[in-house]
């Protein structure tokens, strides 16, 4: 068979073949939906008029024959296949633009078409210079011009330079979509070719584009299948997690554009060197690149312009995120000192209230991190639906908010009072009803340098709302200041008295009524400071107790009682030592290891060492401190309940609790029950000891009750140990002690500072 035979009928089985990618193109795009659907069904649709075209055109070249050349039906014929080219490539090119992971929206594709414009101008404009006189590149080779040839050529010219914009800034993945341009530009070639060659009888160079043009039909039809694939934008962030960029676009750089232009610049200086002249066509062409290009700075400047819109939002929105609490929608502590600094406080009128809710730890244990959310979210709501316009309403973290208001002391304390009711109201939550209380510290702006001294001010005052009964309004006073001092100076100094040997004991005689013998002794703490004098056990108690250093203290204090203790034994004395117990030692998981220890290291027989608890402690978790008394009881020491009758255990209680002796309150003689409670003691089994003994009228009255055993200033003060061993010799020589009249007492209670032996130890 001759080789244009086989030619023909290569080009004939393309024919079909294309047919076949049409078929193909139409069941993918059945298959699909939305804009995939219609991108496929546009590709079918190109696809279809370019098999046409290719079908067309192998009929043309046959029936006219190549015996007439640039004969009027050439001419017509190639105009109609020219449409048809240009049919099939526009399709192919809007198909492909709007297949998924092309392009993210319409300002995309418009991006595309302008970048591909540039492009393709360019490549037409070389291509002008090449065919034109004087160069004509290939000699007598080279094309000539065929007018319907014009519209295919420069949709072939867009089609690439789109596709070369899709591989430069398509999505990733974006291989399938750039094989899709990369066939409808084959295909958009080959229809150029198969026109020309009917234009000018080329029957050759129809075959040759009846089969380029299924061929690129095909590769258009496999790549558009595999484009369902999610396109992933990578994108990087600003500094502040703020917007987000497309990281393709900003590592592509603008040769797409210059690269061009600098094509056409040396393509048009060849041109005039070589002794050309610009025609209509040249001088169209120019001015359409530029016009392209004037297009694209055009749209990248308002690309510009709206990044920098999103960019002035995105920084206006987290600068408002920064500045605002997520949970309540209130300013937080940074929008709030941005506030205070911003309109100048410092010297203004104006108050700035410091508010902690109180027991909100306990709502959030009980009843879920959930449920305390809600009643914060509903906190912040009401605090803004009661605050003036201007005033600044923060949550400063936690359970802890702030209001700056612009009035003066006296009305900020009224609105401060009105908050008291508001935030104390019920909280209806889902879980039940919660309830609040609220204090709040008050510090007034006129007086204060700054605004970190108006922020210590209002805490200060919040502070000393919380530590003098809660749900309160307290107002800054210089007083705090100084007593805040003092208690940072009392913790620096504390946690060193024990290595300084700056702590000693006294002891408190527990006697024998009605003759005043001694049988026991309390131990009480004592500090002695070199600078700061002598200090108050209910000074410095409390600060061990905040700053955690009550454990050690309790531990010095045990084991200097049991060395006393041991030494009193040895010499004979028939006596016990009673030491305090605060409630943070008791609950100590160590504490009764560290009993036991004491007792051993010190060889004091249990049953000589009584531990006081305080009836405050009955008021935490009963069931708790039962466990924690019967573990101590079961080394063999002895419990004492301070403090009976100050108003925490009951009756039932008393019962309950493992104690061996009752203390009773000093407030008891003042109301005439003791009589009453002595009976009780001695009902369950206890030793009764009357505390706070300081009148003879009270030791007369202690002693018609029945009770045995006193203690109090009348019948003996805290005294250092040798004083009180002393008195030990003294009550077993055969010279009786002869109790101190009621005046004399008097006058010495007056002279030594009185200090209630029950509280010393524990008031926190």
């Amino acid at each position: 068979m001759p080789l244009p035979s086989v030619v023909a009928a290569v080009a004939t089985a393309g024919v079909v073949f294309a047919l076949v990618c049409v078929v193909l193109l139409a069941a993918s795009a059945r298959a699909r939906a939305g804009a995939s659907r219609r991108a496929h069904r546009l590709l079918a649709a190109g696809a279809a008029a370019g098999a046409l075209t290719a079908a067309g055109g192998l009929v043309a070249s046959r029936v006219v024959g190549e015996h007439v050349r640039h004969g009027q039906p050439e001419i017509l014929l190639g105009c109609v296949l020219a449409f048809g080219v240009a049919s099939s490539s526009g399709l192919l090119l809007v198909g492909m633009l709007m297949l998924p992971g092309a392009a993210r929206s319409g300002a995309d594709v418009a991006r595309y078409l302008l970048d591909g414009l540039v492009i393709a101008v360019a490549i037409w404009f070389v291509g002008w210079v090449l065919v034109s006189e004087p160069t004509r590149a290939l000699g007598e080779l080279t094309p000539a011009w065929c007018v319907p040839l014009l519209a295919p050529a420069g949709i072939a010219a867009l089609s690439l330079g789109v596709t070369v914009i899709t591989a430069m800034r398509a999505p990733r993945p974006r291989g399938p979509v750039v094989w899709v341009g990369a066939g409808a530009t084959l295909a958009a070639v080959a229809g150029i070719g198969l026109a020309r060659g009917v234009c000018q009888g080329l029957v050759p160079l129809v075959d040759a584009s009846a089969i380029a043009l299924p061929a690129g039909l095909a590769v258009v039809a496999f790549a558009a299948r595999r484009t369902d694939r999610p396109a992933l934008a990578r994108t990087v962030t600003d500094g502040d997690g703020g917007i987000e960029v497309d990281d393709e676009l900003s590592r592509r750089g603008s040769a797409y554009a210059f690269l061009p232009m600098a094509a056409m610049a040396a393509s048009a200086l060849y041109h005039l060197v070589r002794g050309g002249a610009f025609d209509l066509v040249g001088i169209v062409t120019g001015s359409l690149e530029g016009f392209a290009l004037v297009g694209r700075q055009f749209v990248a400047l308002r690309d510009v312009r709206a990044y920098a819109e999103r960019l002035r939002d995105r920084e206006a929105h987290f600068r408002e995120l920064a500045h605002t609490d997520p949970l309540t929608g209130l300013a937080n502590r940074r929008g709030l000192l941005s506030a205070l600094e911003d309109e100048q406080v410092a010297g203004a009128q104006a108050v700035l209230l410091a508010l902690d809710l109180d027991g909100f730890k306990n709502i959030n244990d009980m009843r879920g991190h959930d449920v305390g959310d809600a009643v914060l979210v509903e906190v912040g709501q009401r605090l803004r639906m009661n605050l003036r316009p201007g005033d600044v309403a923060a949550r400063l973290g936690g359970d802890e908010f702030a209001v700056l208001m612009w009035t003066g002391p006296a009305e900020a304390q009224r609105a401060a009072s009105r908050l008291l009711g508001v935030l104390g109201g019920p909280y209806e939550q889902e879980m039940g009803t919660v309830f609040l209380s609220v204090s709040i510290g008050l510090a007034g702006c006129a007086t204060v340098p700054d605004v970190t001294t108006l922020l210590r001010n209002a805490d200060l005052a919040l502070r000393w709302a919380k530590t003098h009964g809660k749900n309160r309004v307290e107002l800054y006073d210089i007083e705090y200041d100084v007593k805040l001092r003092r208690r940072t100076e009392l913790e620096h100094e504390l946690r060193g008295a024990i290595d300084r040997d700056e702590l000693h004991l006294q002891y408190q005689p527990v006697v024998v009524l009605p003759d005043v013998r001694p049988v026991g002794a309390e131990a009480l703490l004592r500090w002695q400071h070199p600078r700061l004098g002598r200090v108050g056990p209910d000074e410095f108690i409390p600060v061990a107790e905040e700053c955690g250093m009550i454990n050690r203290l309790g531990a010095w204090v045990l084991h200097q009682a049991c060395h006393q203790l041991s030494r009193w034994l040895a010499e004979g004395h028939d006596v016990w030592v009673s030491v305090n117990v605060s409630p943070r030692e008791l609950h100590a998981t160590c504490y009764v290891d560290q009993v036991k220890d004491a007792l051993r290291a010190h060889r004091v027989p249990p049953q000589r060492l009584v531990l006081e608890v305080t009836e405050q402690a009955v008021s935490t978790d009963v069931e708790e401190l039962i466990r924690r008394l019967r573990d101590l009881r079961e080394t063999g020491v002895r419990i004492a309940l301070d403090d009976f009758g100050s108003g925490y255990s009951s009756l039932g209680q008393l019962r309950r609790l493992p104690v061996d002796i009752l203390k009773i309150d000093h407030s008891l003689l003042e109301r005439q029950m003791i009589r009453v409670v002595v009976e009780l003691g001695h009902q369950f089994g206890l030793e009764v000891i009357a505390e706070g003994i300081g009148e003879q009228r009270q030791m007369a009255m202690v002693v018609d009750a029945g009770c045995k055993l006193g203690q109090g200033y009348l019948s003996g003060w805290p005294v250092p140990a040798e004083h009180f061993e002393a008195r030990l010799d003294s009550a077993t020589s055969p010279a009786r002690v002869v109790p101190v009249p009621e005046q004399k007492a008097a006058r010495r209670a007056h002279n030594v500072r009185a200090v209630d032996s029950s509280r010393e130890m524990r008031q926190a």
